[in-house]
This record gives C-alpha cells, sequence and structure tokens, in this order.
C-alpha cells in the first residue's frame, strides 16, 4: 500500500496566501489532544486559548473577525503539520484533524439532473451493476438527460411529474430531485467523519461503489454559512438501489465520510458565489495501474446550496452546535473498470484525490470499513479531554 504524503503542494488552495484557512490538528502536550488551528503566513496557529471547539468559533459573531484578531499559539508550520498527517504519523508530534467536531454532519442528495438519472437507472436495477446499462437506455429513452432547466418545485416540474406517473417512469429519486423538498439525510455521527490523508471504507459487502465529491458547507446554529471545504460522501450503489431504507447502510459505514483538508472562511476573496461556479476534480488511481478522472461543476447544480441549507435548518430543526452539509455531486461514474457492463467501483488500494483550486485537495486511500481505523473518540472523549486540558473553563 502507498502511503499517501501530504504537502502544502497537494493540499492547499492555489491562492493559499491569501486564503483564510481553519481546521483541526492534534496536539501533543502534557495532555494531548484537538485544537481548533488557523493557517497563517508564519506558521499554525492553536485557539484553544478562546474556542475549545471549532464549532465554537463557528458559532462566534464573527469567525473570521475572531481568527484575525486571536494570536493563538504557535504550534508548528504548515509544512511539518501536514507531514506529519497520515498513517506515518509520529503522535509526539502535531498532525492535522478532519475539520469539524461537534456539528452535526448532514447531507444533501440527488442536487444535480445527471446524478439523478442514474439514482434512477440504480433503482430501477436493483442496484446490480451488471443491468444498470441496459436500464439506463430505457430510462434516458424516456426521461432524457437533460433536466438542469427544470426547476425544483416549478409548475414545470409538477406537469412533467404528472406525465412520468402516467409513462410508468416515477421514481422516489425523481421526488426529491425535481419536486419541492430536497434530500436532506444525515451522514454520520458527530466525529465520527476522517480527514486527508486516512483511509477511507467501503461496506465489505458491496460490489458496486464509487466515490462522491462533493463541496462542503460549514454552516452555524443561526444558519450563517461560515465557509467550504472538500468532502467524500462514499457510495454504495447497490445497497441503495436495493432499497432506499437502505440509506443509512449505503451511507454511514466506519470511515465512510471524508472531510477537509480545511475550512476555508469567506471573505474579501472568497464568497458563497465561489462556491456556486466552483469545479470539484476526482481522480482515483488503482494500484493496478487504474486511472479514473471525473469533475463535478457547481454551476450545473439544480438547486442553490443557500435554499439547501435553508431546507437543512428552519423552524422545524435546529443545530444548536451548527452543522456542515454536503451538498451533492454530478459525479457518477458510468465506464466499466474490469468488463463491460460492469460499470465503476472500487478496489482495495485506490487512492483517491478530490481537489478544487481555492479549495485545495482531499486525499484518501481506500480499505474496507472493518478493516479501517476503528471510530473510538466519540463526544463523551472529546469532552473528557477538554476538561484534562484545562480547556472547558468557561
Amino acid at each position: 500500500m502507498t502511503t499517501i504524503r501530504l504537502t502544502c503542494a497537494n493540499t492547499l488552495p492555489d491562492d493559499s496566501p491569501s486564503a483564510t484557512l481553519i481546521g483541526r490538528a492534534w496536539v501533543p502536550g502534557e495532555v494531548s489532544g484537538p485544537s481548533p488551528v488557523v493557517l497563517r503566513a508564519d506558521g499554525v496557529f492553536d485557539l484553544s486559548a478562546h474556542f475549545a471547539t471549532l464549532s465554537d468559533l463557528l458559532e462566534s459573531d464573527s469567525p473570521l473577525k475572531a481568527v484575525r484578531e486571536v494570536p493563538g499559539r504557535f504550534i508548528c508550520s504548515a509544512e511539518d503539520l501536514l507531514a506529519n498527517t497520515g498513517a506515518h504519523a509520529d503522535l509526539s508530534k502535531p498532525f492535522l484533524l478532519p475539520p469539524l467536531d461537534l456539528q452535526v454532519i448532514k447531507a444533501a442528495g440527488v442536487t444535480f439532473a445527471a446524478s439523478m438519472i442514474e439514482r434512477v437507472i440504480e433503482e430501477k436495477a436493483g442496484g446490480d451493476a451488471a443491468r444498470a446499462e441496459g436500464v439506463r437506455a430505457t430510462v434516458r429513452s424516456v426521461i432524457g438527460d437533460n433536466l438542469r432547466a427544470v426547476k425544483p418545485g416549478s409548475e414545470q416540474a409538477m406537469r412533467l411529474k404528472a406525465l412520468l406517473i402516467e409513462q410508468g417512469m416515477w421514481s422516489q429519486y425523481l421526488e426529491v430531485g425535481i419536486g419541492p423538498d430536497a434530500e436532506i439525510f444525515t451522514k454520520a455521527p458527530i466525529l465520527s467523519a476522517v480527514g486527508s490523508a486516512a483511509d477511507i471504507g467501503i461496506h465489505p459487502s458491496s460490489q458496486w461503489n464509487n466515490p462522491e465529491p462533493e463541496v462542503v458547507l460549514a454552516v452555524n446554529s443561526r444558519g450563517q454559512i461560515h465557509g467550504a471545504t472538500l468532502g467524500n460522501d462514499v457510495n454504495l450503489r447497490d445497497f441503495e438501489g436495493r432499497s432506499a431504507l437502505l440509506l443509512s447502510k449505503a451511507k454511514d459505514n466506519n470511515a465512510s465520510c471524508a472531510i477537509g483538508p480545511f475550512i476555508r472562511l469567506f471573505d474579501e476573496q472568497f464568497s458563497l458565489d465561489d462556491v456556486r461556479n466552483c469545479v470539484i476534480d476526482l481522480e482515483v488511481r488503482g494500484s493496478d495501474g487504474y486511472l479514473l478522472n471525473g469533475a463535478s461543476s457547481m454551476d450545473q447544480i439544480s438547486r442553490d446550496p443557500q435554499d439547501i441549507a435553508g431546507q437543512t435548518l428552519n423552524a422545524n430543526h435546529q443545530y444548536p452546535d451548527g452543522f456542515v452539509l454536503f451538498l451533492g455531486t454530478l459525479f457518477a461514474p458510468t465506464e466499466d473498470r474490469d468488463h463491460p457492463g460492469a460499470g465503476f467501483t472500487h478496489k482495495q488500494g485506490d487512492q483517491v484525490r478530490i481537489s478544487s483550486p481555492r479549495l485545495g485537495a482531499l486525499h484518501n486511500h481506500v480499505t474496507y470499513s472493518d478493516a479501517a481505523t476503528p471510530w473510538t473518540f466519540g463526544v463523551s472523549a472529546l469532552l473528557r479531554n477538554l476538561v484534562a486540558r484545562g480547556v472547558l473553563t468557561r
């Protein structure tokens, strides 16, 4: 297995000197533990003396003003932090963690027309990759593949719904794709996400799966979107295709949610409009020499990011510690990896790189979820750690 080595060049945004980047690092000490950090020109600074968690920082009146005014404590250079991140990490030195802690991990599904059609195909094929190509032709002959112009919940969308029902081609995925209500689900438990250079887990029973490169919003309890990062909403197409009631088994497994490398805060150089127009690139490299490249263009999304965030947090549902929100992906690989009609699926040892020029790059290595490092550091462990370090004093 090739070890993933993080560097500033392969991790940080292209314009990193002007970017406001926050995240979390494991900081060694008399009692070691996770701390919110900010990257500055002269290194990585620990903010835990002012904000016990990253959630606390994002709940402040102005996270941007806070990271500019709070001095923090220097812990190391960005180069050293990244170089010590991954399976080879020296636990006596700082290393990078995923950039979230107490936030709920939410995700929106079926937000792009192309991936919506692929979900319909999964459903009609019953999760069987071998049947997908034939079903794909049938579905597209009825639905077509250009639904982006259909505004979800509009009168036009409702007329299309009636037509598809009449032709026996209606699907629960079309309901959330062009209907008024977005699909919003809980992707993973609090603190269970993995960061860059970590293993991502595929359920060992899955025979048809893929990465999902996505933008992830950082939203506080008041619904304010403060920044964005990258994520991999690891997806089991066979499980979900068999039944939508298997969504939790398809989405929530050990190490099946990767987020990072850092949250880029909105500031004078970066805003939600930049998110709306960014392109997320995907590269999968197999140990067998296989190479897959793909991309997801956010300007093709059917629902605006602000609307998706508003459908997540509103009068009907609150998140007192904030949440992060996967926005969905345009990417749904259909090319065959091994033999005709089988489509794409992961193999053990695949290296996945998800990147965008202004958000940096997220690197992960594919393994089975039961072989990935077990998740053991939960909310109670975090609270005990913060108390032991004297961070929870207010």
